[in-house]
């Protein structure tokens, strides 16, 4: 039997926007476990060139990722939604072992089922180097600044 995630599709505006935020928060925690039960055992993902199945998959994969992607932080922001479905864009900033710094900018697809766990994710995403000056997501987004869009600048 499924574990609920409210909020439950079809989203409005509002719903999705709190679908959004409770995502951002998850990955912010650099947390596989935390993350993947979100997803529904037999979610599918599309990350960039890898293609994920089920939440064991998702669980190696985000342990993988973190492993190498230090220092993560993430923030996401609505693009639109209808149904049972959300398109968010996305910047990431972390560093690798060898100190050089990258920005990620992505946009995702997510589908979810009728309890509110996202069946299908699609991922795509694109990395610049930047230097740590040039840094502008610091940790988890502040209490205040929830509901704001990301700049889109270089």
């Amino acid at each position: 039997m499924p574990s609920d995630r409210p909020p439950y599709p079809p989203f409005t505006w509002d719903t999705a926007l709190q679908k959004v935020q409770a995502a951002e928060d998850a990955w912010n925690t650099c947390d596989p476990e935390r993350v993947a039960s979100a997803y529904t055992p037999d979610s599918t993902w599309r990350n960039r060139d890898s293609f994920v199945h089920g939440r064991e998959e998702i669980v190696a994969f985000l342990t993988r990722k973190w492993e190498r992607e230090l220092d993560y932080a993430l923030r996401k922001s609505l693009w639109t939604c209808q149904g049972n479905r959300i398109a968010v864009r996305f910047q990431y900033e972390c560093r690798d072992a060898d100190r050089q710094w990258w920005r990620s900018y992505g946009n995702e697809l997510w589908e979810f089922d009728s309890h509110g766990l996202m069946s299908r994710r699609e991922a795509s995403i694109n990395d610049i180097p930047i230097t740590e000056a040039d840094r502008r997501i610091h940790g988890p987004r502040p209490t205040d600044e929830h509901g704001l869009d990301i700049p889109l600048r270089g």
